[in-house]
């Protein structure tokens, strides 16, 4: 039985939609075409349209081999390859060689630093984003021994990781650093104080691990010497629970999440010496955040990177770990930088010149781009990359020719090109095709793995010399492009429009198959529109391709825009939503849904969105203050109000609800539930340990006091990527059917 608003919200369009289903009902586009039809279980359940990818491939120390883990009938195998004529060398390891039963798999390895051993990952078991637990083997390929890493009777293993030497392996367990010596097999505790949800050692908290990008908090010296590890202090963090409810009395997950303006960890660095067993105090000015913790050339050179809380001044200070006194490890700081917004925290520094130099990106012309630093931080900055676009990721530093490797918006923020500069500032790009390309270059960097796709056309992968020139080809996906065809696929095409404020916005269109611009069309407005994310590139789109593919079968248009405050086209533009979240992103979809509208071909009474965590927020922002606009939309996953997000991630770009109030609740979508008219789906799972489902509940009640009429679903125990078995299935059968009833 259809519930009362959707017969209405039916018979408003009734006359629209006779005329499209009768054009588009399945048995009609049977008949008519000759092409297959999509479905949401091809899509999300068949595996039909399995990509191929060229993954798992580590450069050995000569930069002319390479290893890739693979699976096999009797189990995994590590197979060694020449990077120029792909045939396999040989077979490093096998699951019998290593487990003379073969009983267990590889899920992941790693090579010592000489090659001679391996350090064997099995059963892995997930925390977090990046973070588990595993059961770790040590193998000697010299002498063909296997040993367990640990007692697996005291629990599994973190982070174990090799010493540069081999001679030691480092790893976490029970929140403890431990230290083993693989030649007599002895280990060695290294610190007693760890508790759950108290003192974590050798690893980060939750937010560290989501908003910095890493898990790991073991780091060792280059000679093997010393071990840098990360100190948690989250006593006065608050605690987080959910409850978990897939058994008979649902146990709340219970861990510690610091919320926008609330206590974050006390961090702090401690260096361990291997060798004389001392523990060495890192004394460091109090600093927030230590985002990044690295080693120079040599073991005495001990980097790290800080940052205050509010995200807009970095510091680089520099250690001698052969000097420390009675109280420590002596840091100075060698770089600052600091702007009136954020910066961004990153992975590409890269030290030259013997260690008396670094390279590593700034914004401080307006556009991310590469200088080269002093470690004295007297010698003059040289600048290295320059113009109106932005250095996207640092690929690698070839020592031998003093080049940096990197990523680029030189073409427009919908393309990402590769990139070499030397030095002197003297670039070259790789490749001029449109489209996205990038690069996992060998230990040499003669060659590099370059994977090229763009907006229609799935990922070749081909092996190339270090001058771009194809050595050969990987893989090219023609099987699936082959299937693809079959589908009638139908060209996504970039545009852009300007919005009220003079901006012009990139945006892409996906029609219907059989576009006639004489009839009109519904529109699904996909989106995201947060910090960090584009969703208008020249990129292979995967199972979202097919999904907004299957739409345009359904007849509707599919189209998406790019708001102020993404990246890739400078400071001024990415943080032009400085303490204001929501705002101006929320006015350009308002915008965008404006221009569409006005186009002869589209019915802008009929102008639906959907987006998921930032793209939820967006829709929900979209939905109520952009209700003359947009008639139906569906938010997964959104945050509702800032307040309920972590400290790292929201006061970068927020900073503290006590400081910026205002800013918080301006534009938190529970403030604009009244203003809600079309039909809403909302969607969340109970078990996100990112985006509290807290969220949801605080918009159900807004809309509930605001008298909303709105759809709501609940994935028990699912986290912010609601995925599991035939969930995925289910999430988007119940979307399309959402979306041909409300769209």
């Amino acid at each position: 039985m259809i519930p009362e608003r959707k017969k209405i919200m039916m018979n408003k369009f009734f006359g629209t939609f006779l005329l499209m289903l009768v054009i588009l009902s399945p048995n009609a586009r049977a008949q008519d075409s000759p092409f297959e039809l999509l479905s949401n279980d091809l899509i999300w359940y068949s595996g039909e349209f399995r990509s191929e990818y060229v993954s798992g491939v580590r450069s050995m120390n000569d930069g002319k081999h390479y290893t890739s883990l693979e699976r096999t009938n009797e189990g995994s195998a590590i197979v060694k390859y020449a990077y120029r004529s792909g045939k396999a060398i040989d077979t490093i390891a096998t699951s019998t060689s290593v487990f003379q039963d073969g009983s267990k798999g590889f899920d992941n390895y790693e090579f010592s630093a000489d090659e001679s051993h391996l350090l064997i990952t099995t059963e892995t078991e997930g925390i977090y984003r990046h973070s588990f637990y595993a059961n770790y083997y040590t193998h000697n390929l010299t002498e063909g021994t296997t040993l367990p890493l640990s007692d697996f009777e005291t629990g599994k293993q973190r982070l174990a990781v090799f010493s540069p030497n081999a001679g030691q392996v480092a790893f976490v367990r029970d929140n403890n650093v431990f230290v083993v010596d693989l030649t007599t097999q002895k280990e060695t505790q290294v610190t007693k104080d760890g508790e759950n949800n108290k003192i974590i050692n050798g690893a980060t908290d939750w937010v560290y691990e989501e908003e910095f990008g890493k898990d790991n908090g073991l780091f060792w010296s280059p000679e093997g010497k010393f071990l840098a590890f990360y100190r948690f202090n989250e006593t006065d963090v608050k605690e987080f629970s959910m409850p978990i409810y897939g058994q008979l009395y649902p146990e709340p997950y219970t861990f510690k999440y610091p919320k926008a303006g609330e206590d974050n960890a006390k961090v702090s660095v401690l260096v361990y010496n291997t060798e004389s067993g001392r523990m060495l105090t890192v004394l460091n000015k109090k600093s927030e955040y230590i985002p990044r913790v690295k080693w120079g050339v040599s073991s005495e050179q001990l980097i790290l990177m800080t940052m205050n809380r509010h995200q807009n001044k970095m510091g680089i200070l520099v250690g001698n770990c052969a000097e420390a006194g009675a109280g420590g490890i002596s840091m100075k700081k060698v770089w600052t930088e600091s702007c009136k917004t954020y910066i961004d925290i990153t992975d590409d520094i890269r030290f030259v010149s013997n260690g008396k130099a670094f390279i590593l990106p700034s914004e401080r012309d307006g556009y991310n781009h590469l200088y080269k630093f002093s470690t004295d931080g007297k010698s003059e900055d040289v600048q290295l990359t320059s113009g109106e676009w932005d250095v996207l990721e640092v690929q690698g530093y070839d020592t031998k020719r003093k080049e940096i490797y990197f990523s680029c918006s030189q073409k427009g923020a919908t393309q990402t090109h590769l990139a070499r500069v030397n030095l002197k500032g003297q670039m070259t790009l790789l490749h001029q095709g449109a489209g996205t390309h990038s690069a996992r270059f060998s230990d040499s960097f003669d060659y590099y793995i370059h994977t090229y796709h763009d907006a229609n056309t799935p990922p070749t992968y081909t092996l190339r010399s270090r001058k771009g020139s194809v050595v050969r080809e990987l893989k090219n996906n023609q099987p699936l492009k082959e299937k693809i065809a079959a589908y009638n696929m139908q060209p996504k095409t970039f545009f852009s429009f300007t919005n009220k404020t003079g901006d012009d916005l990139n945006c892409w269109m996906i029609k219907p198959p059989g576009f006639d611009p004489s009839n009109t069309y519904p529109v699904y407005v996909a989106i995201y529109g947060g910090p960090g994310v584009n969703t208008v590139e020249d990129s292979w789109g995967g199972s979202n391709y097919y999904w907004h593919q299957l739409l345009a079968q359904r007849g509707y248009i599919v189209a998406s825009c790019d708001p102020r405050g993404t990246p890739k086209r400078g400071r001024k533009f990415e943080h032009s939503t400085y303490k204001e979240l929501g705002k101006l992103e929320t006015e350009d979809f308002i915008d965008f849904g404006k221009h569409l509208g006005g186009l002869d071909y589209i019915d802008a009474s009929r102008i639906g969105i959907q987006g998921w965590s930032y793209g939820g927020f967006m829709t929900l922002l979209s939905m109520t203050k952009g209700a003359d606009v947009f008639s139906a939309g569906i938010s997964v996953a959104p945050v509702t109000n800032w307040r309920y997000y972590d400290s790292i991630y929201t006061e970068r770009f927020m900073q503290t609800p006590a400081e910026n109030s205002k800013g918080y609740d301006d534009n938190s979508p529970v403030n604009h539930a009244d203003k809600l008219t079309g039909p809403l789906l909302l969607i969340h799972g109970s078990a996100d340990d990112n985006v509290h489902y807290q969220n949801s509940m605080e918009m159900v009640n807004a809309l509930v006091s605001a008298g909303k009429d709105f759809d709501f679903f609940v994935y028990p125990d699912r986290n912010h990527g609601i995925y599991g078995g035939n969930t995925r299935l289910h999430l988007y059968t119940m979307m399309l059917d959402f979306v041909e009833e409300n769209f």
